[in-house]
């Protein structure tokens, strides 16, 4: 199988570090050369790609992929793979198996109900709005009889270097705290489990929640991590006055918990890291945060 990644980023190096070695040839694409040299692994062709640049030789990649994972974040109005690659997509002759990063931000804000994939989408933040616009293209593409989409809705992502460690020790922790409020997470590792489950599913196109199974109020995240680094956490700061960025605060303005049932129990992903203190425990005796 020869795997092609529009976008090597995060949730993608993850993947081809764990499951790299089941494909015959993978290449992708990435915003800088600091980027393919920062991924540093000799298995992937690395091709540069942005809204002003495409290196050339991607189409000529594409036409060998049989399978596709997408981690581009789409523009506001227009998901720049399927803008540029879309046409030669669709007339691709073999068969294609699509999957595509989400996010569960597309449910809009639920006043912290359970959302399953039943659920109709409702978002308001324009992120979100552009995601479930970027969803419906690709469904699109894939109602040829060639390809089969599967689209991971993803919660809150973290693991190595990107957790409430790593904050704890440069100091950018905040225990931020507005009433009832809960998020999910899911760790890098679960993703790339996810990923391949979903590349190894024969059903129909769907979609899956990819999120842990206990959202959480944000600043008990940050005081577990604390604990286990043995040091007092950052005081409680109420959201009204926090100091937060416009993203970080908008964050905050939806509520939800996400249900993983259909993951687990359809697709057959079993969570390494079910909850944050899982995934924290093992981060930190890898040596996050010290």
């Amino acid at each position: 199988m020869n795997l092609f990644c529009f976008g090597l980023g995060y949730s993608a190096e993850h993947f081809i570090k764990a499951y790299g070695d089941q494909f015959d040839t993978i290449a992708g694409t990435a915003r800088s050369h600091y980027a393919l040299e920062r991924l540093g692994d000799p298995r992937v062709s690395g091709f540069m790609f942005d809204a002003e640049r495409a290196d050339p030789e991607i189409a000529a990649a594409l036409t060998r992929a049989d399978a596709l994972l997408v981690s581009i974040p789409p523009d506001i109005s227009v998901d720049p793979a399927l803008a540029k690659f879309g046409r030669l997509l669709s007339q691709l002759p073999q068969r294609l198996r699509i999957i595509y990063l989400s996010t569960i931000g597309v449910y809009g804000d639920r006043a912290g109900e359970w959302v399953d994939e039943t659920r109709v989408p409702a978002p308001k933040q324009p992120r979100s709005i552009a995601r479930l616009r970027a969803e419906k293209a690709w469904q699109a593409l894939a109602k040829d009889d060639r390809k089969t989409i599967q689209i991971l809705r993803l919660a809150g992502i973290y693991g190595p270097g990107r957790n409430a460690l790593v904050q704890l020790k440069n100091g950018t922790a905040q225990r931020v705290v507005k009433k009832d409020q809960v998020f999910n997470r899911i760790h890098a590792a679960d993703i790339a489990s996810a990923i391949a489950a979903a590349l190894a599913y024969e059903g129909a196109n769907d979609i899956w929640n990819v999120a842990d199974d206990e959202p959480a109020p944000p600043q008990d995240v940050i005081a577990y991590a604390a604990k286990l680094m043995g040091r007092a956490p950052p005081p409680e700061e109420d959201f009204e006055t926090a100091a937060l960025s416009p993203l970080a605060r908008s964050f905050y303005e939806e509520n939800k918990r996400a249900a993983n049932g259909k993951l687990k129990n359809e697709l057959g992903v079993a969570l390494a890291y079910p909850t944050y203190r899982e995934g924290l425990n093992a981060l930190w005796d890898a040596g996050e945060g010290r």
